[in-house]
């Protein structure tokens, strides 16, 4: 019987192996676009897992990547009467799921060559009105890589000042119900683990932002740092 790989804290363990990698070495033997909207795509793929297998049918929805947004402010710039930690957050009717999620700031890659920190700072813009001088990586996720090619990036933004009001965007349909709320940064860690949100990046900025305090906002990505994004995103 086999066991289980077991890390370790020493260099000797996964340290330098726990990475997803790109696997280009698997045949893609057909791939037929079926459906194709503005947003996504639905292809038919067969494909050859190893040498000499038969090829397995996959559906694989291409979706465009995208971009999240934990805007943070602490301190003396904070509102909150002892400085702590707080992040603005909208709440967005989500038909899909049929609810209401508070969810950080967000948005498509869909803007054809369009850095992903030039459109989160676009995103940040039209969702609150505020800008930031300071941008870092904190962390990436694919939404659901059995079947959708979709990643993200939350980048971390701080220094951040308030658009004046005649640069800020008229929001519309789901968006036009935006107010931007400041929330402690504890408040949304405490509802994250109390099962009270929901949204993929909110959940993982929420928390990876209460890491990076943990660690004095030490070993941040840059916001251009590599990405593993797949290939076939919109």
């Amino acid at each position: 019987m086999d066991h289980p790989v077991t890390s370790t804290r020493s260099g000797e363990g996964l340290e330098n192996s726990l990475a997803d990698t790109r696997e280009p070495g698997r045949e893609l033997v057909s791939s037929e676009r079926v459906w194709s909207g503005p947003i996504f795509a639905v292809d038919a793929d067969q494909v050859r897992l190893g040498p000499g297998q038969e090829p397995v049918a996959r559906q694989v929805v291409v979706h465009h990547d995208a971009v999240a947004v934990v805007a943070l402010r602490e301190g003396e710039d904070s509102s909150q009467p002892d400085g702590a930690a707080e992040i603005l957050m909208v709440r967005q009717y989500r038909h899909p799921v049929r609810a209401c999620l508070w969810e950080i700031p967000a948005g498509l890659l869909d803007v054809p060559g369009e850095a992903p920190v030039i459109a989160a700072a676009r995103e940040l813009a039209e969702e609150t009105d505020y800008t930031a001088a300071t941008w870092n990586t904190l962390a990436e996720f694919y939404a659901s890589p059995g079947f959708t090619t979709e990643g993200a990036r939350i980048f971390l933004a701080q220094d951040l000042s308030l658009l004046p009001e005649d640069r800020r965007t008229v929001r519309e349909d789901e968006e036009a119900e935006f107010v931007p709320t400041w929330v402690r940064l504890d408040e949304a860690l405490d509802a994250v683990m109390g099962g009270r949100l929901h949204n993929p990046s909110t959940v993982l900025g929420v928390l990876a932002t209460a890491q990076a305090r943990t660690r004095g906002w030490s070993g941040l990505r840059p916001a251009d740092a590599p990405w593993l994004r797949s290939p076939e995103s919109l």
